[in-house]
């Protein structure tokens, strides 16, 4: 049985959605740039772990050419789930900050 619990996103995690509604899948690292410091290396892989655990986020490893070494990036993308909540938290904000009533 599924929670009835409104599902809300943490800052981290709603920066997260931010960036990958807004500008498409993404890797880690690129996400850390992006955030103009607000995520930090140490925390973006246990945030979109935990995303993933939450059915926020889906991830597939970047396809390589056969020259290329090393461990191929993870890239990440919103799972339709995860941003009609960030739609929600995102039109919840804007309705709170819309002044008196």
């Amino acid at each position: 049985m599924k929670s009835k619990e409104f599902p809300s996103l943490s800052g981290k995690e709603f920066s997260i959605m931010e960036m990958l509604v807004n500008e498409g899948e993404m890797f880690g690292l690129e996400m850390v740039d992006a955030s103009d410091g607000e995520i930090k290396k140490g925390t973006i892989y246990v945030t979109l772990q935990r995303m993933a655990e939450k059915d926020l986020v889906d991830s597939f490893e970047e396809k390589r050419g056969e020259d290329e070494t090393g461990i191929a990036r993870r890239i990440y993308t919103p799972t339709d789930y995860g941003e009609r909540v960030f739609k929600a938290q995102e039109l919840a904000i804007k309705y709170l900050n819309m002044g008196s009533w």
